[in-house]
This record gives C-alpha cells, structure tokens and sequence, in this order.
C-alpha cells in the first residue's frame, strides 16, 4: 500500500476518532445541539474562509495561474458530472439528488488533503469550493424546492466562503504582502477546521436512530451513488488528463469522495424539507466513507501511476 493511501487511512481513522469525541460530549450534554450549530457558524463564517484565504497566499508564477485555471475546468467537470449522475437516478427524490451531488469538500476534503498531500494542495481545491457552493446555493436550492431563483446572486457573492475565494484571489493576483501576525492568525485557525467539523458530525451522530437509519434501503443506494459511482466516473474521465497534473487530479478526487455534505440538512430545514431523512443521509454516507475513500484513492493511484 503506497504512502498517499495509508496516510489517507491514518487520517479518515484520526477525523472518526474526533466525530466520536463529539458524539461522547453531546450524550453527556456537554455540547449541546444549539452548541453544535455554533460550532456550524464558527465554521463557515471564519474557520474555512481563513482556510481558503491562506490557500491563495502562494508565489505568482505562470506555472500556479496555469494550475488555477485547469484546476477550475476539472472542478467544473467533476462536479457537472456528479450533478448528472444525481440527476438521473434520483430525479424523484430531491433530497437524494441534492446528497449525492454535493460531497462535504470543506469539512472532510480539506482535512483529508492537507493530510496527504499538504497545505499547498488546497489550493488545487479552492475552486472546486467555489463551484460546489454556488451549486448548492442556485441548483440544490432548486430541486430541493422546485423553484427556481430561489436563491439572489448577491445573496451567493457575499457567502463567507464566496468571499474567502474573492480575497484570496485579490492576493494571490497581487501579491500584497500581509503581516506576519495576520497569516499566524489565519494559520491557527486553519488547524482547528478538522475537529470542529468532526465535533459537528459526532453531535449530528448523537442525534440519529442508527437502528432505523440502517433499515432504510434508499439509504444505501444513495451511500453507493455517492462514495462509489460519482468518483469511480470522476476518476474515469480524470484518467484524460496528463499525469504531470497527478496532485491537482488527486485532491480534486478526493474532495469528490467525500460523504454527504453537512449542507444538505441545514437547507432541508431551512425550507421546510424532511430534515431527519437529510442528515440520515448525511451519517450514513460518513460511517461507509471510512471503507470507500482508501479505496477509491487506492485504485487512482494504481491507475495513474
């Protein structure tokens, strides 16, 4: 077993161990479910931005603008594909189509990247952020409720994350020096981005009836449309490019590999929706993870080798 897939275990195993530390803390009420959504804002509004901004604090060279824009189109690609896949199979259930097409790249993917293939990778990723949350913010609001233009365009340009992108691409363009202080800053709360995530997810855990979680058919449908078939075509069409790219190729897969975006339930309440199904998906996807993402990165790796 390669470097790259053992690394990725050790820390899938490691995020498990955190998302158990959250669940032990909300069965004895030291989190509480209005803490766990705390810990959400927290999150969003300044631990993956500053993970994002300091992504893009990165040399200017020809070779990183050429990066960025392949980076992009493959991002684009990745997720137009798993949109498709969703589409298709779940067209009458639109909290599947929603869960399936949309992975928890902030929450699983930056971790899992930083881990294998360090801080700098994330840059690789940062588009495919951008991309998966206007798609969730336009498209998933959409089939989630049936309507349309659901969701202002100045409601998507001033999302934390959206804004994160923005600034970070004014420096990376730019160049702009920032103080020592500020980037330290942003560095200590760039590393509290995993167990706050996973904390979240364990209070998440805490709150589901696993025993009728795991009756429900739909659901492993759904965990195998998710964690095997997306990346599995993802993987496919990513065999198209040159291998010179093989790191950019590698984190965007793995940010296609992740389980079921945290998003899903929060818009599933928001609108009304059947909220207990939609973090269902959300649980069941992520215990299965911990078994598809080695393998998955396993086979890409033999593959592109």
């Amino acid at each position: 077993m390669n470097s790259t897939v053992s690394t990725l275990i050790q820390q899938t195993l490691m995020m498990f161990i955190l998302a158990g530390i959250g669940y032990w803390l909300f069965k004895i009420k030291k989190i509480t479910a209005e803490g766990s959504k705390t810990l959400g804002n927290i999150l969003i509004y300044i631990v993956l931005p500053a993970v994002i901004v300091k992504s893009f604090i990165v040399e200017r060279t020809p070779e990183k603008i050429q990066a960025l824009l392949l980076a992009t189109l493959l991002g684009v690609v990745a997720l137009a594909l798993a949109m498709l896949i969703s589409a298709l199979i779940f067209k009458k259930d639109p909290i599947a189509n929603f869960a399936s097409a949309f992975s928890n790249v902030g929450f699983f993917g930056i971790p899992l990247i930083t881990g294998t293939l360090g801080a700098e990778a994330v840059f690789f990723l940062a588009p495919s952020i951008a991309l998966l949350n206007l798609g969730q913010f336009s498209y998933g609001v959409a089939i989630m409720t049936g309507e349309k233009g659901s969701l202002s365009f100045k409601k998507v340009m001033t999302a934390p994350f959206m804004i994160a992108i923005i600034i970070g691409l004014i420096l990376f363009f730019t160049q702009l020096p920032l103080p020592g202080i500020v980037t330290n800053a942003m560095t200590y709360l760039a590393n509290v981005n995993t167990p706050l995530a996973m904390f979240t997810v364990g209070v998440y855990l805490a709150q589901t009836d696993l025993g009728a979680m795991f009756k429900k058919p739909q659901l492993y449908w759904l965990t195998v449309v998710r964690l095997l078939l997306i990346p599995l075509a993802t993987l496919a069409v990513f065999c198209l490019v040159p291998a010179q790219f093989h790191d950019m190729k590698l984190a965007i897969l793995i940010g296609m590999i992740c389980p079921v975006g945290s998003n899903v339930a929060v818009y599933a309440q928001l609108h009304g929706k059947d909220f207990r199904y939609a973090v269902e998906t959300v649980i069941i996807s992520t215990i299965f993870s911990i078994l598809t993402m080695p393998l998955v990165v396993y086979l890409a790796e033999m593959i592109w080798k």
